[in-house]
């Protein structure tokens, strides 16, 4: 096809219909409320032709970087050129903004990703499941408990030490859309992890999770998986294995692979000893 010159916009609140078609077209779990987060805290744009959104890319910025995601064209207009107009858009932006660009990329993505100079830092992987049946672990000593208003500014900047950035408003947004697995741990009177979740279009979500140790991370999930019957994805490092074997043995299976990729940097900015589950890869 000829590749296609339409300009690109801003996606705007009354868009969000076309841009959950496109998501449900391409068989993605994000809501409305998730459009929000980037038109709220980042830049969503969006191609239209004939008074409807064809294609999508937001950017969300984070302290030092900022994510690239919701890469989207309608099946119609694909082989135009249009994602590849839009990728390259968000990463000028970003540039521009004097900030690394990252993506969590699909193998394919990644061959893509690599030629324009996008390094890869480290991988995760979708775990899903339709239904699970959780045995919950030994957790000597960890308290397991719902997040309390009067918790939050302290979690936030535990999150801050370990996500690298500040994404305290992306996870107030998180924050009460999947009840069930707002959780904090403490241990010794000290945080010692946190994890959140949210609604789908498929599936609900749970992430991030971070934790300060295995044990941890797996008393949180049991505790929130206890109270959500499925299906349910969680995006797991896969450096944490003990983690990943825990759920695997609960029902869930791996449905696809991540890398997390920086333009021009290996490294990335987390903690990844505490980093357990990200909050999605449209997201970070």
């Amino acid at each position: 096809m000829a590749r296609s010159e339409a300009p690109i916009e801003r996606l705007a609140l009354a868009d969000l219909a076309d841009a959950g078609a496109l998501v449900a077209e391409a068989g993605w779990n994000q809501v409305a409320a998730d459009w929000r987060i980037f038109l709220d805290f980042g830049t969503a744009y969006a191609v239209r032709s004939g008074g409807r959104v064809i294609a999508t890319a937001a950017t969300l910025p984070y302290g030092r970087c900022a994510w690239i995601s919701m890469v989207l064209v309608s099946a119609g207009h694909r082989r135009q050129g249009l994602a590849t107009r839009l990728l390259h858009r968000c990463i000028s932006d970003i540039e521009a903004s004097g900030l690394v660009p990252v993506l969590d990329a699909t193998p394919a993505g990644a061959k893509v990703y690599a030629p324009l100079g996008f390094e890869a830092a480290w991988g995760f992987t979708r775990l899903a499941a339709q239904r699970h049946s959780i045995e919950a672990p030994q957790a000597d000593a960890i308290a397991i408990r719902p997040i309390a208003d009067a918790d939050w500014a302290a979690l936030c900047a535990y999150d801050v030490a370990i996500f690298g950035a500040d994404r305290s408003g992306v996870l107030a947004r998180m924050r009460g859309r999947l009840a069930a697995s707002n959780l904090v741990a403490q241990r010794g009177g000290r945080i010692a992890g946190m994890l959140l979740g949210r609604d789908g279009r498929t599936a609900a979500h749970l992430g991030p999770l971070i934790a300060e140790d295995d044990a941890i991370a797996q008393a949180l999930l049991a505790q929130a998986l206890r109270a959500i019957a499925g299906p349910v994805y969680i995006d797991v490092a896969d450096a944490k294995r003990e983690v990943r074997g825990f759920l695997e043995s609960s029902g869930f299976s791996a449905q696809r692979p991540f890398t997390r990729m920086l333009l021009g940097r290996r490294e990335s900015f987390d903690d990844l000893s505490r980093t357990y589950a990200v909050i999605g890869p449209e997201f970070g």
